[in-house]
C-alpha cells in the first residue's frame, strides 16, 4: 500500500457507513468487528491500518500494556474459605456478587453448603469461622 493510498484509506474511514465500517474492519483484520461504538471502531480501524503499514507495537510495549491492564482492570473479588470436617478439607469460594461455589456447584448461601457438608442445620458464617456459633440454651 503506497503512502497516498494509505492516506486516502485513513480519510475514508471517517465517511464510511456503519455496515461499510464493519466490512472494512473484517477485510483489514480478518476478524469479526468488535461490539463497540462507531467512533471507537473508526479509531481501532485507523490503528490497524497504520500498524499494517508502519508496524504495530513493540513486544516490550505490548507486554507493558498487558501488565498495566491487569492492574487497572478490576478483577472480580473472590474469597476462599477452608474448613476441615470429619477428616475432609472443604474449600468454598464466595464471589463478589455473593454466590457460593463448592464441590463443582453453585450454592445460594454458605449455610446451604454447611448443611450439605454436615447434614445438620448450621449457620454458614459460623461453620466457616466468620462469626462465633451461638451456644445452645
Amino acid at each position: 500500500m503506497g503512502s497516498h493510498e494509505f492516506d486516502n484509506d485513513l480519510v475514508a474511514i471517517a465517511t464510511l457507513s456503519w455496515p461499510e465500517l464493519r466490512k472494512r474492519w473484517s477485510e483489514a483484520t480478518g476478524r469479526p468487528p468488535p461490539r463497540v461504538k462507531h467512533a471507537l471502531l473508526r479509531m481501532a480501524l485507523a490503528y490497524e491500518l497504520q500498524a499494517s503499514v508502519y508496524g504495530g507495537l513493540s513486544r516490550r510495549t505490548s507486554e507493558r500494556l498487558a501488565q498495566m491492564s491487569a492492574i487497572l482492570v478490576p478483577q472480580p473479588r473472590t474469597t476462599r474459605l477452608v474448613r476441615e470436617w470429619k477428616g475432609t478439607l472443604h474449600t468454598v469460594t464466595v464471589m463478589e456478587d455473593g454466590t457460593v461455589a463448592w464441590n463443582g456447584r453453585q450454592w445460594r448461601s454458605l449455610s446451604e453448603v454447611a448443611r450439605a457438608i454436615t447434614g445438620t442445620r448450621w449457620s454458614g458464617p459460623a461453620f466457616f469461622g466468620l462469626r462465633k456459633a451461638k451456644k445452645a440454651a
